[in-house]
């Protein structure tokens, strides 16, 4: 029994240093003090505007941990952080209320000991110390008895859910049932059919046929709306023939990037340190009397291979074992060579010849690279003259005339991802203009320009039987194939039944073993292994439906899953663990909903949103 009270006594103990750790971030930041501390209150219990602080500042903390960046204010309430802060500090008030109402509390001897358990109050000599603690408290904000009182109400309060939520375990059923379900296996076998294994090709429709299925699909003959578009288009190639380079500026560009032109031999290099000299003297015999291979020594002192790789290194990159690895002409061990880390044994696997192209073989490329640098510059230099030109009432297609901009028209539907559609910058433009907008020169990512006008607006339209005849009568041919051979897989299943086989009826069968309920098998449906899992018994058949015709399958065995492998045992036991603490949480969020109902909450929003400023 004592065990198990010790067990708790230590559970309550860490819960109480998290919370003293959250509620002392940013200590010494923030205390509204004075006359008006509290945000609210639920019942008679007050909501502390200093908690409500730490608690939103504790959150923001969490999320700049986990992205590595500092969230701004605006932007965490626009996520709701702040709404979700006071939802947090409400439970919590509800539920000390309500252990004040209930008369449940903590003695002073409990309180201190487990504050003489909070190593933020630990000094120098690993135990308790009090100057310490109110070193800490005062740098916080709060006095001891203001931080006692806090921390016997929240004791308090985890007493209370506790309480509430002990007990809350999974029962073997349902977790033996959930795994029996997701890791059962089948076996099966399956056909398809298309149109040829039918009669007769379906044919043509007559018109009614025609016509009716027509008016069943207004979806595929509707034409989106059109937004018709005059745009102007220079992309920097437009203007290559106006840039001029010298040779300087392209010697000057070479020896920028030198090192991509110019780089020394290398090697692919290992490295194994060793403790002594001697320690590494013997692992070389080792390895040249064919005793031990370089990876049972890398094994033998507790490595893998990727703690050992260095990658490519140049002879300097070496540093003194430069020379020795740079002496093998083919993969080896070079050593034992003394290093910063001690001897060490290195391993070549591969040599990386060097790399050197001269400025003459590079300057091509140098000079296409600088021109298209320099035209992305030319055309930023031109949006001033372009944009004034519009300002002074010049025309799109004033523009093309006199600076040499592609003039073109687009039907914008949204569905065009190729030429000027293709940029993200066009396609958001040609979707928001609206019929007047002042044209604008934009930019591209490449570094191009344009402009564009919205000249008219084409409401959707349904197209006419006789504008999409091809189109439909293609489309009835389609679904009508797929019925018929649905029809023919039905037939076919009734005639297993006296003795045949998809093989003797002329079918192409597929054995598949040991499928689970997430198997894809490619080219088949997606909607044919949900059918195998629902199939009842071994023999049973199936059709599935496919977008050229139709997949018959048949149920060969079913594998269930073993409950008592070590792999099965640990994951239903997982399972059960953290379905167990949803399942709590849950709990514990519906009995703090009912405490605050029955209590009431009132809040102060003028403080709320004092607090918010604080942190803006």
């Amino acid at each position: 029994m004592s065990m198990a009270r010790n067990k708790i006594s230590q559970f309550f103990v860490w819960i109480i240093m998290a919370l003293v750790l959250v509620g002392l971030v940013g200590f010494g930041s923030f205390n509204f003090g004075g006359g008006v501390s509290a945000i609210g209150k639920v019942g008679d219990t007050d909501i502390s505007a200093d908690r409500y602080f730490r608690e939103v500042n504790a959150q923001l903390n969490a999320v700049q941990a986990q992205t590595g960046q500092h969230l701004p204010f605006a932007q965490a309430q626009a996520f709701g952080l702040d709404r979700a802060a006071l939802e947090t500090v409400i439970d919590q008030v509800a539920l000390e209320n309500e252990t004040a109402r209930l008369g449940v509390s903590v003695g002073d001897e409990e309180l201190a000991a487990r504050i003489r358990d909070i190593s933020a109050f630990t000094g120098v000599n690993g135990s308790f110390d009090r100057q310490t603690y109110q070193f800490v408290l005062e740098q916080s904000g709060m006095t001891p008895g203001d931080f006692e009182e806090s921390l016997r109400s929240e004791v308090a309060r985890m007493i209370l859910q506790t309480a509430v939520t002990n007990g809350i375990a999974m029962p073997a059923a349902y977790t033996d049932t959930l795994y029996a379900w997701v890791r059962e296996e089948r076996d099966f076998t399956w056909a398809r059919l298309d149109a040829s294994t039918l009669d007769e090709p379906v044919g043509l429709p007559d018109e009614a046929e025609l016509t009716a299925w027509y008016e069943a699909h207004p979806d595929d003959f509707t034409l989106p709306q059109t937004r018709k578009l005059t745009y102007v288009w220079l992309k920097p190639e437009d203007v290559l023939d106006r840039i001029e380079v010298t040779d300087e500026e392209l010697r000057k560009l070479y020896d920028d990037r030198i090192d991509e032109f110019q780089s020394p031999e290398r090697r692919l290099v290992e490295r194994l340190v060793f403790g002594t000299a001697d320690e590494a003297a013997a692992a070389a015999q080792r390895l040249a009397d064919g005793s031990a291979s370089f990876e049972d020594l890398v094994a033998e002192r507790g490595l893998n291979l990727t703690d050992i790789d260095l990658g490519d290194m140049t002879r300097a990159d070496l540093g003194a074992a430069g020379d020795a690895v740079f002496a093998l002409d083919a993969p080896g061990v070079a050593g034992p060579v003394d290093t910063e880390l001690g001897p060490a044994l290195f391993r070549m696997n591969a040599i990386l010849n060097a790399h050197e192209v001269s400025f003459d073989e590079a300057v091509a490329g140098l000079k296409a690279d600088y021109a298209a640098d320099a035209a992305r510059r030319y055309l930023s230099d031109m949006v001033t003259d372009l944009d004034d030109a519009l300002a002074g009432g010049a025309t799109l297609e004033d523009l093309a005339a006199d600076h040499g901009m592609t003039l073109a028209t687009l039907d914008w539907t949204g569905a065009q991802n190729d030429g000027i559609a293709a940029y993200d910058a066009f396609r958001e433009a040609a979707t928001l203009v609206e019929d007047g907008d002042y044209p604008q020169i934009e930019d591209l990512s490449d570094g191009g320009l344009f402009a564009l006008r919205l000249d008219e607006v084409i409401a959707p339209r349904l197209q006419t039987l006789d504008e999409v005849r091809e189109a439909a009568v293609a489309g009835w041919q389609a679904q009508e194939t797929v019925a018929r051979v649905m029809a023919r897989a039905d037939e076919m299943i009734g005639a297993f039944a006296t003795g045949e086989s998809p093989a003797s009826l002329g079918l192409t069968e597929v054995a598949e073993t040991d499928h689970s309920r997430d198997a894809y098998i490619e080219g088949t449906p997606p909607a044919m292994i949900e059918r195998v899992f629902a199939l009842d018994a071994p023999g049973d058949w199936a059709v599935v439906e496919d977008a050229t015709g139709a997949v018959l399958l048949r149920l060969d065995a079913v594998h269930e899953a073993d409950q008592t492998t070590p792999e099965a045992l640990d994951l239903k036991t997982g399972f059960a663990q953290s379905t167990a603490q949803a399942l709590a949480l849950d709990v514990q969020s519906a009995f703090s909903a009912a405490l605050e109902a029955q209590a009431g909450i009132v809040l102060d929003q003028a403080m709320i949103n004092a607090v918010n400023a604080s942190f803006q």
